[in-house]
């Protein structure tokens, strides 16, 4: 064996450092790529609906009042007294016996949705998505326009 390679062997070692410089690099870039095209990015936009779109409120309806203890009342109009309470299993046939039995135009009576602003808005989606699978086409939200 010749003298130089024992010397190339005693002398190698393992290199424990990192290359930081191809890293620092490759964020530099990333940096100024972010910095060009964040400027181009619109934000999104909801279209939310406006209160007070109906003329009037119609003559014939059916309501259903969601009070804040979250029990569900079906009614006719604007009904005076209390309606008994309906079980969510029970409301879409309370809805479709006070919209009529198959007369003409009864499908399309409207049903309005009016809940207390301290009901949690799942249970007014639970009310509407009952209200959908039961064919029910016509459903309005009651507002209160006034403070």
């Amino acid at each position: 064996m010749s003298s130089t390679a024992q010397r190339g062997r005693g002398r190698r070692r393992t290199i424990s450092e990192i290359n930081m410089v191809p890293f620092i690099d490759v964020m530099l870039v990333l940096l100024i790529i972010f910095m060009v095209t964040a400027p181009m990015i619109s934000p999104s936009q909801i279209a939310l609906p406006s209160v007070g779109q109906a003329g009037r409120q119609p003559d014939l309806f059916v309501q259903i009042v969601i009070n804040q203890d979250e029990q569900v009342q079906v009614m006719l109009g604007n009904a005076a007294g209390e309606a008994p309470a309906t079980p969510m299993d029970r409301l879409a046939a309370s809805v479709r016996q006070l919209q009529g039995d198959g007369s003409a135009g009864a499908e399309s009576t409207p049903v309005v949705i009016s809940a207390d602003k301290n009901v949690q808005y799942e249970t007014v989606v639970k009310v509407m998505d009952i209200l959908q699978r039961a064919g029910v086409t016509r459903v309005g939200l009651a507002v209160q326009t006034g403070p």
